[in-house]
């Protein structure tokens, strides 16, 4: 409503325009004007109602009329601009080479009585030329501002896939490995599978509370939440970090943590969720690709040094038991982008008879 209620006034403001520019082309004329050629101008300004609907045709029938009537002029170049700014390029040149064409004529048959000839077909042509200008820098921003837009689209869409990713695929995995080891354990104890279906019950429940928040994300109706907001749910912070290495030690995996104590407790919030989520998933990757290997986290820094964060695992030779959960590779690019985005780089591959990753964070992230 309040876009239609701006369109009416716009509209308003440039009738009243073009009839007063019309009103000062009969001033400047200084020669009496037909009751026709009144009606005609009066006709061309009402007309301009219409530049929104048929913008085109509208220019086209005010330019051909412009041969013939003297006081179109504004009216014209309210058309004009109206192609130059929501039309594209190709139609806008066609109109202009339409405004342009009659310039002879124009000279020949109404020049302004008080400029020669010259200067009559020059004021007609920096009307046109300027009402084409304006419209096509009205155009190119409007792109511009749309194109921002869309940029902060995307990257909020990428902000809200990449936590998605680094926290179901940690969920999924842990309900993965245990689902998989009942199937290919079936002789285990009572108390292994109670143990296993309780892991695999609190991991469905927190993945579930994890994408209602991410989902609350999307639901925002000013698009003002981030993925890294999760809906106003605290995010974790290496402070976090044990209790992330207990819940895979509870999955069964050998995990050896080397974390420095001050580097644990005052890293900044940015960089310490950054390096959470890289730790959740490295062991994600190696809980799927590497089942049944000790996992080394190591992590240290400070504010003169930033923040490193290594996790190695051997290589397995042969595969496991539990066949490796597949995955589409894209976790390790998010966690690239993620340390990226954050001021750092991370790097990763085989180095010996181990897989390594390491990332280097700006202590101040």
């Amino acid at each position: 409503m309040r876009r239609v209620r701006k369109g009416i006034v716009a509209d308003i403001a440039v009738f009243l325009g073009a009839a007063a520019f019309s009103v000062l082309s009969v001033d400047g004329v200084g020669a009496p004007v037909g009751a026709v050629e009144q009606a005609v101008s009066a006709a061309a300004c009402a007309a301009l109602f219409l530049r929104r609907r048929w913008p085109v045709q509208l220019a086209v029938v005010l330019l051909v009329t412009g041969w013939f009537a003297h006081l179109v002029g504004g009216p014209t170049a309210v058309a004009v601009f109206t192609v130059a700014a929501h039309r594209p390029l190709r139609t806008t040149a066609w109109v202009a080479a339409l405004a342009f064409a009659p310039l002879p004529l124009f000279m020949a048959r109404g020049p302004d009585p008080d400029l020669p000839e010259t200067g009559s077909a020059t004021t007609f042509f920096v009307i046109m030329a300027g009402s084409i200008g304006w419209g096509l820098y009205v155009r190119s921003r409007r792109q511009l501002l749309a194109s921002y837009a869309e940029r902060g689209r995307r990257q909020a869409r990428e902000e809200i896939a990449r936590e998605m990713h680094d926290v179901l695929a940690h969920r999924l995995s842990l309900l993965s490995v245990h689902a998989g080891a009942l199937e290919f354990h079936p002789g285990a104890s009572p108390a292994e599978i109670e143990r296993a279906a309780g892991v695999i019950r609190e991991s469905a429940h927190q993945a579930l509370d994890d994408l209602r928040g991410i989902i609350g994300v999307l639901r925002e109706p000013d698009g003002s939440g981030t993925a890294d907001g999760a809906g106003g749910r605290p995010q974790p912070t290496l402070a976090d970090l044990p209790r992330l290495v207990e819940e895979s030690r509870d999955a069964g995996m050998r995990i050896v943590l080397e974390a420095d104590d001050d580097a644990v407790s005052a890293a900044p919030a940015a960089s310490g969720r950054t390096a959470y989520r890289i730790v959740q998933e490295a062991l994600t990757n190696a809980r799927k690709h590497a089942p049944g290997t000790e996992v080394t986290v190591r992590l240290a820094g400070g504010p003169a040094r930033g923040l490193t964060v290594e996790v190695s695992n051997p290589v397995p030779a042969a595969a496991a038991v539990v066949p490796a959960i597949p995955g589409a590779g894209q976790g390790l690019i998010g966690l690239t982008e993620r340390a990226s985005l954050a001021g750092g780089d991370l790097e990763h591959g085989r180095a010996g008879g181990d897989f390594r990753l390491r990332a280097w964070l700006p202590w101040a992230a």
